[in-house]
């Protein structure tokens, strides 16, 4: 059985306290993050990779703007082998926005999905929805995922069990 991990958004403008967006609580999981990310057998980094004047932007502020500090993935995130990790730039909250995506997991071919990252209600949740739909068996690492909104956050997690997803801890996919 082969299993695609999907970091969601674990960048800079997010996860460090001195970010453009910062989610709070978001570097203590960095740590967790790492290590799946090198237990992973594959790997896929979604990225907001937003233009200067990015319509979201109205929504949620200025982040992740293309070639900005804010924008990049924290160093302790990155593999050293790209064939075991593929970055997945994307403009708009749903990965499944990006026209990199869809082919990356035809040529994947994974049986399963393990997800984590930020937003938990918002990024992680467009992600977790949309793996679903794959027909695939889509798990969520519970310790390695943070929210703005913890009664979104519980909502959303709520819905994905009902749809039939699935909740893990890091010690049960790290042991």
């Amino acid at each position: 059985m082969s299993t695609v991990f999907f970091d969601i958004d674990t960048q800079i403008d997010f996860m460090l306290p001195t970010g453009a967006l910062y989610v709070p609580g978001a570097e203590q999981i960095l740590p967790v993050i790492a290590a799946l990310n090198r237990k992973a057998p594959v790997v896929i980094s979604s990225m907001c990779a937003h233009s200067e004047d990015d319509p979201e932007f109205a929504i949620y502020g200025h982040h992740c703007v293309t070639g900005t500090v804010g924008q990049q993935k924290p160093t302790v995130t990155l593999l050293n082998d790209p064939a075991r990790q593929f970055f997945v730039p994307k403009q708009e909250l749903n990965v499944f926005s990006s026209p990199d995506l869809l082919p990356l997991l035809k040529r994947l071919n994974a049986d399963s999905y393990v997800v984590y990252g930020v937003v938990t209600e918002i990024c992680v949740q467009f992600a977790a929805f949309g793996l679903l739909k794959t027909g695939k068996s889509v798990t969520i690492v519970t310790d390695a995922i943070r929210s703005l909104d913890e009664s979104a956050a519980a909502s959303m997690i709520a819905r994905f069990t009902e749809a039939g997803g699935h909740l893990v801890t890091s010690r049960q996919i790290l042991t």
